[in-house]
């Protein structure tokens, strides 16, 4: 089965390493790319974290460092980096095909079929004759 996995760019890394924590103690850390590129592809994908595949490190890692890097408002700051940066033109934007509904937001008990309204069914002569 052939994956497609999502890695950042020497361009996209080298504008995206100045914005990142550089206050690391104990053991060495797994390669911020490889991470990094590891979240992305778990939010990209809507995936679990225990889903992600394992060619982006340890999986309690990529949660570890989403989180505390959150905490920390790292996110933010990457946040405000890329919308300054001068992003999209107006025209792309995304559009409502990408909002999930619910099972159930189909329709009523009963599926999607067509029923007639109760009002035109008086207006037609009755079937039976009593």
């Amino acid at each position: 089965m052939i994956r497609n996995f999502f890695w950042l760019t020497d361009d996209q890394f080298a504008w995206l390493a100045p914005l990142l924590p550089t206050d690391r103690r104990g053991k060495p850390h797994v390669d911020d790319r490889k991470v990094i590129s590891g979240i992305v592809h778990v939010l990209k994908c809507g995936r679990r974290w225990i889903d992600a595949p394992d060619v982006y490190g340890p999986r309690k890692t990529l949660y570890n460092r989403f989180v505390r890097r959150s905490v920390k408002g790292v996110r933010v700051d990457i946040f405000h980096a890329l919308a300054s940066a001068g992003g999209p033109p107006a025209q792309v934007l995304i559009d409502s095909s990408a909002v999930k509904a619910h099972r159930c937001a189909s329709g009523a008990k009963g599926g999607n079929t067509f029923r007639r309204s109760v009002a035109s069914a008086a207006d037609e002569p009755r079937k039976s004759t009593r």
